[in-house]
């Protein structure tokens, strides 16, 4: 699938953007372990949650879908689940391949299973969850000494351990916390630097007790979660793309409403706010246990910025539109730290420096970021988004202000986390 995007004069207007995808997947998961049933709003009804929710579903999980955007989940309980009948498929959704193993493991002695995904993910590297898990005395398997899926885990009984990650990884921290659920005793975790908190948050809702300090945290094993109504606020990693496109494109004044302002989300905040942009929050607020507010962004002239160091685990799936966003920046903007951009769904860093430089960018590969000269004019070309949907929004992002039109080839992955992109998009036209 090809989308074809030309410049655009301004941009103005009301948007509310899709439900938060990490938390989407999480209220499935968790509310899939507690007992009751859980009703979500606001959900993102995207490829990747939907393919969690398919493999909940072929667990025994009954799972009601009003609509697009609200669920009713028949929690089974933490040992509820049931063997499935085939092998469980997470398509593109490296949050299910990641997350999910920590919950099989840790079930009854003799549940089987066997996760595997698409292309892309049986390229991405999973010893960092088989590792600790296997630590827990977890049973599980995978090529190339469990680094990479096809994944097989056979439940069983496990311990609780104590474990420092060697990076910060949200993903891995719920894997491991959702495990120690159901170890005997209790697990000790500790990570470099704060990794987004959703796990934590939504586990606190559902009546688990989590202790943490600075960036450790405590949890004991046999807790019960209860159902609990979760509402998913506008995910800000997809907000941020308008964020940047108002900011970047002259003459612009847009309201995103309703967005989640997690304060280890909001790295993207924090970024354009020091490359001059003009955003104002108002109408901030908690609603299950995440905040939310509304954003007002209006166009101004960015200048270039260091990102580095703990910023980055809060920013880590913005990078790709802060990058577009330093191409119309003043100055050298420098971008480090960001290794882990290397095992996203593409190489986040080689994809987004060939494509932008087709379109006139200047940039620096660096093996952990890139460096970004600007401002540039950009131009109209054909690109490619290595099929990776935040490096096709990023791109569609940098058309808007290159002259000519723009043509993304392999667009369709913009589907796993944002369905409406390009209809929100041409709707900001004036």
């Amino acid at each position: 699938m090809q989308l074809t995007v030309g410049k655009i004069n301004s941009i103005s207007g009301t948007i509310t953007v899709p439900g938060d995808k990490s938390i989407s997947h999480r209220s499935i998961m968790i509310g899939a372990l507690a007992d009751g049933v859980t009703h979500v709003t606001g959900f993102l009804a995207a490829e990747d949650c939907i393919s969690t929710m398919r493999c909940f579903e072929s667990l025994g999980v009954t799972i009601e879908r009003l609509s697009d955007t609200e669920l009713k989940i028949h929690g089974v309980g933490l040992k509820g689940l049931k063997e499935p009948g085939d092998v469980l498929d997470v398509g593109n959704s490296g949050t299910t391949l990641r997350i999910l193993p920590g919950i099989l493991a840790s079930q009854d002695q003799g549940l089987f299973v066997v996760l595997t995904g698409d292309a892309s993910i049986r390229r991405r590297p999973t010893g960092r969850v088989v590792e600790p898990l296997r630590l827990m005395t977890a049973e599980i398997w995978g090529r190339e000494e469990g680094n990479y899926p096809p994944l097989a885990i056979n439940g069983s009984r496990i311990e609780s351990i104590q474990y420092n990650l060697p990076v910060a990884s949200a993903q891995v921290k719920t894997c491991l916390l959702l495990a120690a659920l159901l170890a005997e005793g209790e697990t000790e975790i500790s990570e470099p630097a704060q990794s987004r908190d959703h796990t934590e948050r939504m586990l606190e809702l559902f009546g688990a007790r989590i202790d943490s300090y600075d960036t450790t945290y405590k949890i004991n094993g046999g807790q019960r979660l209860k159902a609990a109504p979760v509402d998913v606020p506008g995910d800000i990693s997809s907000a941020a793309f308008f964020m940047v496109a108002a900011s970047i494109v002259n003459d612009s004044s847009l309201r995103i409403e309703n967005v989640g302002v997690n304060e280890t989300r909001t790295g993207i905040i924090d970024a354009l706010y020091e490359m001059g942009a003009n955003i104002l929050l108002s109408d901030q607020r908690d609603v299950s246990n995440e905040p939310r507010a509304n954003m007002e962004i209006k166009s101004a002239q960015l200048k270039a910025t260091i990102l580095e160091g703990e910023i980055i685990p809060r920013l880590i799936d913005e990078i790709p539109i802060i990058a577009v966003a330093a191409t119309q920046a003043e100055g050298r903007t420098e971008i480090r730290d960001a290794r882990e951009l290397r095992v996203k769904e593409s190489d986040r860093i080689a994809a987004l420096s060939a494509e932008l430089r087709k379109m006139g960018a200047i940039i620096e590969e660096l093996d952990d970021g890139m460096i970004i000269h600007g401002p540039t004019p950009l131009k109209g070309a054909r690109v490619n988004s290595h099929g990776d949907h935040r490096i096709a929004m990023s791109l569609a992002v940098a058309a808007l202000v290159a002259d000519g039109e723009t043509v993304i080839e392999n667009s369709e992955s913009i589907a796993i986390s944002y369905p409406s992109f390009v209809g929100d998009v041409l709707n900001l036209r004036k």
